[in-house]
Formats: C-alpha cells, structure tokens, sequence
C-alpha cells in the first residue's frame, strides 16, 4: 500500500486535530521558560514550571490510558484536550501570578491530554487496513517530526516578537480546536476482545523491555537539545546555529520516518531493528561529542535525525505485535510517559555534569546511559522471546479429550 492511500477524509481529518493538538506540547517546554524569564531567578522558575509539566505528562500518561474505553474513546479525549486548553490558557493570561499558581496549571496542562496521543494512535491505525498500519505510523511520525521542527521557531518569534503570553494563549486556542476537530472522527475503535484490568496490567508489565528501549531513545534527543548549544561555545561556534543544527535532526528524522514506511518488511525482527537502530544513533550523538566543526555535527546530527524515526517506529510497532489490541491505547500511553521520563532523566544528568565536566564530555556520558539502558532492554527482550517459544510448544492433549476422540471414531466405524 502507497503513502497516496492514505489521502482518506477521516485521515486527513485525523491529521489535522493531531497537528492541532500536539503543537501546545511541542512549543510547551520553551513558552513556559519564555512566559517567566524576565522575573527575578526567571530561568529557574521556568525549567520548575516546564519540569512540572513534564512530570503532569509522565504520571498521567499510563493512569489515564488504562481507563481509555476503546469503543467510546472521545469523550475522554475530549476531556483531557479541554483540561489542557484551560491549562494553557491560565498561565497565559496570568503570568504574574504566583509560581505554585503556575506550576499547579503547568501540571494541569501537562496531564490532562497525557493519553491523548495513545488514543489518536490507536485511532489512526484503526482507520487503514492492517496492511497499511505501518505506512500510517510512518505518516505519523513525519507529523510528529514536522511539528517539532516548526515549534521551537513558532515559539520564540511569538514570544520575543509579540508577547511572552502569546504562545501560550495560542497553545489553549489550538487545543481548544482539536476538541472540535474530534466530533468529525469517529467515536473510537473496535477491539477484537475485552481483557480485564488484570490481564491488560499483566500484558502492559510483560513489555517493559520495549518501554526501556523507548526510554533509551529519548535519552540520545535529550542530549542532542539540551548540551547542544553549550558543545558550540566549547568549540568556539556561534550559539545561533543551535537552532539550524536542531532543524537539521528534526528534518532528517520526518526524511528516515517516510523512508521506513516505504517498505513493510526491512531486515530482522522489529526489536532488533530498534537495538541495532538506536545505537546507530548514539553513535551520531557520540561524533557530535567529538568533531570540531560545524559542518560535521550538522552532518553527525542529520544522520542520527534519519536513524532516530526508524528506530521509534520499529519500537512501536513491536509494541503492537507485543500486546493484545485492547491494551493498544494503554501500551502507547505507557510508552508515552517512558520516553519522557527517558528524556527527564537525560536532561536532569546533563545540568548536572554541565557544572562539572566539558560539555563534550557530558555527551558521552548521556551515551553511555543510553547504552545502559538498551543492554537492559537488550537483556529483558531475550527473557520475552524465550517465554514466547516456550508458551508456543503445543501442551499434550488432556486424557478426557482423547478418549473423546477415540469414542467418536469407533462410532463412526460402527455406522
């Protein structure tokens, strides 16, 4: 199945609420810095208040994606939009207010719409035949890489050019669009069967090792983001071309994402994919660490970018294959808040070898905690597959069963 395919109304109509919704979460780290910097101690309250909206994220992802209800999903999503809206629009039409004010509406805007982007990937793949599911999260992810290379860009003209209040209002109006846009979708989708709560528990702890390998991921762009702009003074480079470098990623990880989806069947199984994938991208991050001009990190950066979208997809759709379908909005929401305490996790090792190491130096070791945590994985997957093998040997047949059998043949040597 070609990308044209995919050039349905309700894939289109998808395509517009996940731009409307997912561009408030991808401006929302550098509004809220934006939003207080001018304050006394600006730059701390606001890595507090983008901190907070990270942890509303992380807690909320997986809590309220196990309650996502498959077949009647949109008044949840709608729901958790709206409290996002709200959110957003508080803290932009009351920046002076006090900062537990603040970080108590960051919070808000983070964790309200937390499953929302498992629930529309479920959707998504809900709306194309089976065949074309991995060609619609290759779309996806081109989305998500376009909406994150176009944020940084659309948050500091606002912000410096207008307001530091307007991005976020505009954040609170885009989402408040999304709700709307979401009545023209439909109101969920089908699962093959209900699990209880148990067994989706089970299933969802069962794939822990891809959740690492998730967390590993992030870990690799946190780097890329965070010490970039310190690595360029360290090697004498302007600071501006910290934006271009990023663009460059970001660009060349929407190019790797398309490029993935033009095929269905790529070498190895998809967890090897990631594994051999994200430490690809380490390695694009570990030149960064070590070139000395300008040119080859742009040339490491937009290397790693093309390897980084790959690596993602491959990771998602073996949490596909991993889960049952009733526990897909829940696996994607989990893996949601893992990638972002992966990211967390990185940025919060980064500040802090920052003041005591070059920034070069800090590059490396967020490396070498990427390869931690995918040896980890690495390790758990192994443990998956040979349970798998193990729950796939055929289970010698009850004895009731074979006399059954063997009555209902004797009968019918008697007719």
């Amino acid at each position: 199945m070609s990308y044209r395919e995919l050039a349905t109304r309700p894939v289109l109509a998808w395509s517009v609420v996940t731009v409307a919704g997912r561009l408030p979460v991808a401006m929302a780290p550098l509004a809220l810095v934006f939003l207080v910097r001018e304050r006394p101690g600006g730059y701390t309250l606001g890595a507090v208040l983008a901190a907070a909206y990270v942890i509303g994220e992380i807690v909320a992802a997986p809590v309220l994606g196990l309650r996502l209800d498959a077949e009647h999903a949109r008044p949840q999503l709608v729901a958790g939009l709206a409290v996002g809206a709200t959110g957003f629009a508080g803290l932009g039409l009351a920046p002076g207010a006090h900062p537990l004010v603040l970080a108590a509406l960051a919070l808000l805007a983070g964790a309200g719409p937390a499953a929302v982007p498992g629930g529309l990937r479920a959707l998504l793949t809900s709306l194309v035949p089976e065949r074309a599911v991995t060609q619609a999260m290759s779309m996806e992810s081109v989305l998500t890489f376009g909406i994150w290379a176009a944020a940084p860009a659309l948050t500091t003209g606002l912000a410096l050019g207008v307001d530091p209040a307007v991005p976020l209002l505009l954040m609170g109006v885009l989402m408040g669009l999304s709700v709307t846009g979401l009545w023209t979708l439909p109101p969920g989708w089908q699962q093959a069967a209900k699990e209880d709560g148990a067994s989706t528990r089970r299933a969802l702890l069962r794939a822990w090792p891809v959740y690492v390998l998730g967390a590993a991921g992030l870990t690799l762009l946190a780097l890329a983001e965070l010490i970039l702009p310190a690595l360029l003074e360290q090697r004498g480079i302007g600071i501006g071309w910290a934006g271009l470098l990023l663009a460059g990623f970001s660009i060349g990880s929407a190019v790797g994402a398309f490029a993935y989806g033009l095929r269905a069947d790529w070498p190895g199984t998809l967890t090897v994919q990631s594994l051999v994938l994200v430490l690809a991208v380490a390695s694009g991050v570990a030149l960064v660490a070590v070139l000395p001009s300008a040119t080859g990190i742009a040339v490491a950066l937009v290397a790693a970018g093309l390897l980084q979208a790959p690596a993602s997809l491959a990771r998602n759709l073996a949490l596909r294959e991993l889960l049952p379908p009733s526990a897909l909005a829940a696996g994607y929401s989990v893996m949601y808040a893992a990638v972002g305490a992966g990211y967390a996790a990185s940025g919060t090792l980064a500040g802090g070898l920052l003041k005591v190491v070059a920034p070069s130096t800090a590059i490396l070791w967020g490396v070498g905690l990427t390869g931690l945590l995918v040896l980890v994985g690495a390790t758990g997957e192994r443990r998956l597959v040979r349970e798998r093998e193990g729950g796939d040997r055929p289970l010698p047949r009850p004895q009731g069963e074979a006399s059954e059998d063997a009555d209902a043949a004797v009968r019918n040597v008697r007719r």
